[in-house]
């Protein structure tokens, strides 16, 4: 194959993609440019990015203020070991965003991305016990959650059959069922019938939306029970950010919409503005404090290469920049109000079992019988939106949006007129 190939080709010889079975999957699109919420591929078709590449790209692609500030930091500091070591944007960026989360999260640990962060909350939340000699070691998640790929969050996430050739090395987790509207009052149930085992080290659960079971949302009044309970039976709450953190929901964080907060809460994809690789795990200094002793075992034994970034901390504060700029808020209402409308449009029409929407965040599933990730709709919505220029990644039958906060109105009327083409495709293939 020769440099002359496309991009396509060529990575058809070298590369091996994620959540992709490469025998029967279609060749992939090469991107040679991306500028607000579009992609350019190589042939030249335009794309609306709604899916925000994996829900990372918050501000628009190859955004001129964040490009800025990492070319910056790669004249000045590339890397520095943050082990005995640390550097400017760092310690600014932990004093920027701590002043952003709720007043009780004091620390910040970094690392690489949301699995990570995840897998290093779960690690402070059984060794806090373990340091104070204490045999509190089961781990409370939702039913239906999802919080990474690394194995403890693997854990804490839903068995299913992304998860079960590792099965047998997975530890045992009680499950909640996740408290949609009707189902407040059993989640409590179950909730205090696991609390009376005594031996709960943490809750870790996605605030308001649980993102990879088909954006399945409840009320943040419910989750507000569910962490009284918690705390007063001593448990550790994690709350995971990854996907809802920097706006998703309609305010910067869905912890905002609480009147509790979590102990500990973790960040990655938007973080950066979606432009380098980078996660967050924030505490509280009640759970700082349990790993400070002269006895050297009881620290955190963890870390990563390229813990805390230079780069990638320069790209998160510029990335702050923009989410404290008056026009952040104002496109998360715009964009929220937006999808309020369409989904009003959308009442009582064929082919649509559920509206789903909080903020930024919509979520439309379509009426095929029985919801499944691997539904055979799937591929042929993902098709007819790549066909129209729209990048759409469905569910299953779930079509979920969750575009650049710059999407222009011109752009999003586009998504939803793809979304309408897909309905009537429904229609037809389910007409029966």
């Amino acid at each position: 194959m020769t440099s002359n190939s496309s991009l396509s080709a060529r990575d058809q010889l070298v590369n091996w993609h994620p959540y992709t079975q490469m025998q029967t999957a279609p060749p992939p699109i090469g991107i040679v440019r991306g500028e607000g919420a579009v992609l350019y591929a190589e042939d030249g078709k335009e794309y609306i990015d709604a899916v925000s590449s994996w829900w990372v790209n918050v501000h628009g692609h190859a955004h001129p203020h964040i490009a800025e500030r990492v070319s910056q930091q790669l004249r000045t500091l590339e890397h520095v070991i943050f082990a005995g070591f640390t550097h400017a944007p760092a310690v600014e960026l932990s004093e920027r965003l701590l002043r952003l989360l709720p007043p009780n999260q004091t620390r910040v640990f970094y690392t690489d991305n949301g699995s990570t962060a995840v897998e290093v909350a779960l690690k402070m939340a059984l060794q806090y016990w373990y340091n104070q000699g204490l045999q509190k070691t089961k781990i409370i998640a939702f039913e239906g959650s999802y919080h990474g790929d690394t194995f403890g969050a693997m854990s804490v996430s839903e068995r299913s059959v992304f998860t079960r050739p590792f099965q047998q090395y997975l530890f045992d987790v009680e499950f909640l069922p996740v408290p949609v509207p009707g189902q407040e009052a059993a989640t409590l149930a179950k909730l205090k019938q696991i609390l009376a085992q005594n031996d709960i080290a943490a809750f870790v659960f996605e605030p308001l939306v649980l993102g990879t079971a088909g954006m399945v949302m409840y009320a943040p009044e419910v989750l507000d029970q569910l962490l009284q309970l918690c705390q007063e039976h001593h448990v550790i709450t994690i709350a995971d950010e990854v996907m809802t953190g920097f706006g998703r929901t309609g305010k910067r964080f869905a912890c905002d919409y609480l009147t509790r907060q979590p102990d500990l809460m973790c960040f990655s994809k938007g973080l950066t503005g979606g432009t380098m690789a980078l996660g967050v795990t924030t505490c509280s200094q009640q759970v700082y404090d349990i790993f400070l002793s002269d006895d050297k075992t009881k620290a955190l034994f963890h870390g990563h290469s390229y813990t805390a970034n230079p780069v990638a901390c320069a790209a998160g504060l510029a990335s702050l920049d923009l989410v404290e700029d008056t026009s952040f808020q104002q496109n998360l209402n715009r964009i929220s109000a937006a999808h309020a409308a369409y989904v009003k449009s959308l009442t009582g029409k064929p082919g649509i079992k559920a509206c789903r929407q909080t903020g930024t965040i919509l979520a439309i599933e379509f009426e095929v019988g029985e919801t499944s990730y691997f539904h055979s709709l799937r591929d042929q919505l993902y098709a007819l939106g790549l066909e129209n220029g729209v990048l759409l990644r469905p569910l299953g039958n779930i079509i979920y949006v969750l575009s650049p906060y710059c999407i222009t109105q011109e752009q999003l009327t586009r998504v939803y007129e793809t979304i309408d083409q897909m309905r009537l495709l429904v229609l037809q293939s389910f007409s029966a």
